[in-house]
């Protein structure tokens, strides 16, 4: 009977992503306790408590710290340390005194806190997300500074150790204040987080910022100082003025920050809020309607009302080329009362020039409107074959990469299946500057999926045996080709590409209309600019 199969699909949807959530949080609660009981207690022995802790003192009451990046570094591969859980740094958005402030905290229970080359792209990519939605930065300092193993990678070029300080610099002058409260070592370069600070706080006896630590200052000069001495929190509060504050403890540190954030201004949201109304189908549907097969087609309206205020949405455009302009969806919603526009993946997610065309347009009607956009990606690439190549798929393929590229307003792309080719451009991948990007765990980011580039590669191997007169050994073909899958899936697991921050986190399908109202919330701290599309060609 179809329904009987419709629910069993529906309930093996459910258990097989709720399994792949836990995995999830598994991979989450590593990143929290990292270094396990006896980090802990070290730091317990310092008189320290663990940054989220911290955080968690220095936030308002009743609010909740929206973390970025905490997939970064998960068996990254680095021959010196390969395994860098939540890549050795916290950083996300909490809510100080009413304020949205980026926190950036140095896990020190990971190698004390050092920076891997991950570490300082994590580090980066907050203070960028910071400086593009306007919102000051919170320094939580306790790093031994670069990871010396890897300063080839970490230390001289543009995006490295030194762009931290220079990011630093560059907020502040645009009138985005910095905040330092240094609860460890800060040596060398790492002493500019308190030097650089719009205003910084330093403890007695734990907190410590210099040039060159004591060993080296002995080696140079011959001078036996203790840490205390050479740069403690008395020294640069009362004699280089380094340092603005001196605080005796962690809790006093936090509510000195807390302190001093309550003078900021006050912030708003550059766009008209409407009153938030809950779903009328919640997010446990979208656990029974995500095929847990990958490449299966979707009907993305029905994800679309598990996210939307009363489930309403507007389409655009519905009628236009049935069954080949419906490959994206397009149209209108409020999520927690704040008005999106939708560009979404539908069915197998293939893009055909119709939907290439509509989806371009929705681009430039959105950023004209001043109407910030909601990427749902489920695409595994463009329609290919003579008849959409004259039709021209490339080109209106192109103008979708355009428009994307120039659109003004906030971005969040949120992926839920196939990320593969040119759809990754036109539905607005990393490199496409979204606001934010969230990963599911059915997400699969590659250049193409695992079938398709061992099918190409294995074609490639039996032209060259051809050419060289050989007949290629089948054996060998079907495991030349099974590796190629094994590889693709491996890199295109929402894991692996967490790992190497090509986005901002992995969620769970419940947590989504909250994370994804929360990123646009952010988004529009600052005020929308004008949208200049360029020379399309029509």
């Amino acid at each position: 009977m179809p329904g009987s199969s419709d629910a069993s699909a529906t309930k093996s949807n459910e258990e097989h992503w709720k399994a792949e959530e836990a995995k999830l949080l598994a991979h989450r609660q590593e990143a929290y306790d990292v270094g396990g009981r006896s980090q802990a207690e070290r730091l317990s022995r310092q008189g320290k408590k663990p940054v989220r802790q911290l955080i968690s003192k220095l936030i308002d009451p009743g609010t909740t710290f929206f973390e970025v990046g905490l997939d970064a570094g998960f068996h990254i591969g680095y021959a010196e340390q390969s395994h860098i859980p939540g890549g050795g740094l916290v950083t996300g958005v909490g809510t100080v005194h009413g304020k949205d402030c980026m926190i950036i905290a140095n896990e020190s229970r990971m190698t004390a806190g050092t920076y891997y080359p991950i570490t300082l792209k994590k580090h980066i990519r907050a203070q960028a997300i910071a400086a593009e939605c306007g919102l000051p930065c919170i320094y939580i300092a306790d790093s031994g500074g670069l990871f010396l193993p890897l300063q080839a990678e970490g230390f001289a070029d543009e995006g490295m150790f030194g762009s931290m300080f220079y990011n630093m610099c560059n907020m502040s002058a645009k009138g985005l204040r910095q905040y330092t409260l240094s609860t460890g070592g800060n040596t060398a370069g790492g002493a500019y987080i308190v030097y650089l600070a719009s205003e910084s706080i330093m403890i007695e006896k734990l907190a410590f910022a210099f040039l060159a630590g004591p060993p080296m200052v002995k080696a140079a000069i011959g001078e036996d100082v203790t840490m205390e001495d050479l740069g403690g929190a008395y020294v640069h509060t009362r004699y280089s003025g380094g340092c603005d504050h001196f605080v005796r403890t962690q809790d006093e540190g936090i509510e000195k920050l807390r302190e001093l954030i309550e003078f900021d201004p006050p912030q708003q949201l550059c766009v008209q809020r409407r009153e938030a109304r809950e779903p009328r189908e919640g997010a446990e549907k979208l656990y029974t309607v995500m095929p847990r097969d990958v490449y299966r087609g979707i009907n993305v309206r029905d994800i679309i009302r598990c996210i939307a205020d009363d489930s309403y949405f507007v389409e655009y455009k519905r009628d236009y080329a049935p069954g080949r302009g419906d490959t994206i969806v397009c149209g209108k919603m409020w999520l927690k009362g704040i008005p999106v526009g939708v560009a979404a993946s539908n069915g197998i997610g293939v893009i055909f020039v119709e939907a290439a065309r509509k989806a371009s347009e929705w681009m430039v009607r959105c950023g004209n409107s001043k109407v910030p956009l909601l990427f749902i990606q489920n695409a595994p690439g463009y329609m290919v074959g003579k008849d959409e190549e004259r039709g021209g798929i490339g080109k209106y393929g192109a103008d979708m990469v355009r428009m994307c590229s120039t659109v003004r307003v906030p971005k969040v792309q949120w992926v839920i299946g196939p990320d593969h080719g040119a759809a990754n451009y036109g539905m607005c991948g990393r490199a496409y500057r979204p606001r934010f990007l969230f990963h599911t765990m059915r997400a699969r980011t590659s250049v193409m999926s695992g079938r398709t580039a061992a099918f190409i590669l294995t074609s490639i191997e039996r032209r060259k045996a051809q050419e060289a007169g050989k007949t290629m050994d089948e054996e060998e073909a079907a495991e030349f080709e099974r590796k190629m899958i094994d590889k693709y899936e491996r890199e295109a697991h929402p894991f692996y590409t967490g790992a190497r921050l090509f986005h901002d986190g992995v969620i769970t399908f419940a947590e989504s209309r909250d994370v994804l109202a929360r990123a646009f919330e952010l988004a529009l701290r600052v005020p929308m600019e004008d949208s200049v599309f360029g020379d399309v060609k029509f």
